[in-house]
């Protein structure tokens, strides 16, 4: 499922969060980043659009991004009905979504799933490694800080797994470089003000491609 050389991803992939408007849209299509994430149904966030607003945005998404739901402890049959339509090309679980949601949900669809886990110490490594999801997220689990976690926590990893938290321009070659994930992760990062910044995801984009990876 994902692509390796030498012990080493091919190519790490780059995952924009947080879309809401269409601007937002426009932005990511010029920058092709592989996946883009929408935050549904979730109001505690000031990026959360509703599952109708998705429809809606990813119709204008270019087809080569992936879009990606990130769901909140939310009801499977919202999870399920996104996936279904296909609106959602991956579902990124984001709450306390115990594995038995999970296997259920995979009973229901062959679209990937991620799931995240907040880091915080060895044995949080260990717990997500043992994820029935397709892809597990590492976080710092704050929600859209901006900071990062203890990257020395994490060891070897011999599966897809996401990088979050505090990942942006000054710090994305170090990431690659020394953590070797499938994707990284960013949102705050790349905004202005809590809007998304075009330059700034065309500045992130341009950095993880031209990263050089042995």
């Amino acid at each position: 499922m994902w692509e390796m050389t030498a012990g080493n991803y091919i190519r790490t992939k780059i995952k924009i969060c947080g879309l809401r408007r269409r601007d937002d849209i426009l932005a990511v299509n010029e920058a092709k980043p592989d996946y883009c994430g929408f935050i549904v149904e979730f109001p505690r966030s000031f990026r959360s659009v509703t599952a109708d607003q998705v429809r809606e945005l990813v119709k204008e998404l270019a087809p080569e991004i992936q879009p990606v739901g990130v769901f909140v402890n939310a009801p499977m049959e919202l999870v399920r009905a996104l996936l279904e339509d296909g609106t959602l090309a991956l579902a990124q679980l984001h709450g306390q979504e115990d594995e038995s949601y999970i296997r259920e949900l995979k009973t229901y669809t062959d679209k990937p799933i991620i799931k995240a886990f907040s880091i915080k110490t060895a044995e949080d490594i260990e717990k997500a490694l043992q994820s029935p999801a397709d892809y597990i997220l590492l976080d710092q689990g704050g929600g859209g800080t901006g900071k990062t976690f203890d990257w020395s926590l994490i060891p070897e990893i011999r599966r897809p797994f996401f990088l979050a938290g505090g990942i942006g321009a000054a710090n994305l070659e170090q990431a690659i470089r020394e953590i070797h994930p499938y994707a990284v992760d960013l949102s705050s990062s790349v905004e202005t003000e809590k809007w998304k910044d075009p330059a700034k995801i065309r500045k992130v984009a341009d950095i993880v491609r031209s990263a050089g990876q042995d």
